[in-house]
């Protein structure tokens, strides 16, 4: 294990800690197991499918969701909570971050390329197809792909492809991206660009709140941007026959925890689970890493369970 995390650390770019991370989540979603060691994952899954956002390519992410975000609901899917416009902008940079990314996978290992047309209207215009054109090696002329793919975002410590409502029927394909794009990533790069040591900070010292000691010690302790990880963790096809209720899961004194599922997911299900599994009426039903989801209807998947092999996506790739 060790051996790994340093050799994620080196080939990526991330720290210990995110190295570390990324391994314990490759386990928790079912990616490292019995029949796949971690070596084995490290040389034929992750690396062979990471890509690298550089400053060029999250500036143009970062600006798509800017002209966008006036535009959208501040409110997190299927939750109250309210985000701020700075907040929303950095989960939207984010969100666009891993359709960028898969954008540039399809582009290093297939040779074709992806226009996302990211461009300013309602959600639901764009919601069936997050690549919207391609043009392969031979091709002068961009078209538009025959299947429609949906992209997926999640951080380092995501191990579910969650699929809300009827979402699952508006792409033949589904993918999981984990974008290595933490809390700090658009302060990150406002610091690369100099909106701090040019603006903010020199307006601190215009107005006195600031000596310049003060602002040379804010400016050495704010993260500084680096290009951005990305894993194509894999993918799911909506034409493939899931079974009701495909789970697994582990008692433990009260609770059960639920560590895999592939397929989709109605009300009453969690219900059946606690009955089956024979949890106690004080007992709960809960998924690993994440607890309840904010919906009880779609589909879901742990990452284990994604195709990812070379094979899998030369398929998708031939059919685009």
């Amino acid at each position: 294990m060790n051996k790994t995390v340093k050799l994620i650390q080196e080939k990526i770019g991330v720290s210990h800690v995110d190295a570390v991370k990324i391994m314990e989540k490759a386990v928790a979603g079912g990616e490292i197991n019995d029949a796949i060691t971690p070596e084995e994952w490290l040389d034929k899954r992750f690396l062979p499918n990471c890509v690298l956002v550089d400053e060029t390519g999250y500036t143009k992410m970062c600006v798509d969701a800017l002209k966008i975000i006036g535009t959208t609901a501040a409110t997190d899917y299927g939750a109250s909570r309210q985000r701020d416009l700075g907040q929303l902008w950095a989960d939207m940079t984010r969100g666009y971050l891993g359709e960028y990314a898969f954008m540039l996978f399809l582009k290093e290992k297939w040779g074709i390329e992806a226009d996302i047309g990211h461009e300013k209207g309602e959600i639901q215009q764009y919601l069936p197809m997050d690549i919207h054109k391609i043009r392969r090696k031979c091709s002068d002329d961009f078209n538009e792909p025959k299947i429609n793919i949906g992209v997926k975002t999640t951080k380092w410590n995501g191990i579910w492809l969650d699929i809300p409502g009827n979402q699952f029927n508006h792409s033949d394909i589904h993918v999981l991206m984990k974008i290595g794009a933490g809390r700090d990533h658009l302060i990150a790069f406002f610091k690369k660009i100099s909106v701090f040591k040019d603006k903010v900070l020199a307006k601190g010292k215009e107005v006195g709140s600031l000596s310049n000691d003060e602002a040379d010690t804010i400016f050495d302790n704010l993260p500084t941007f680096s290009c951005i990880p990305a894993y194509i963790c894999g993918f799911v096809r909506k034409s493939d026959n899931y079974k009701q209720l495909s789970y697994k899961g582990k008692k433990g004194r009260l609770h059960y925890n639920i560590c895999a599922w592939n397929g989709s997911i109605n009300p009453g299900d969690l219900d059946k689970i606690k009955e089956r599994e024979g949890v106690s009426a004080k007992g709960k039903v809960n998924f690993s890493g994440i607890g309840r989801f904010a919906h009880d209807k779609g589909y879901l998947f742990n990452s284990g369970s994604l195709l990812w092999q070379r094979k899998d996506w030369k398929k998708i790739c031939d059919s685009l």
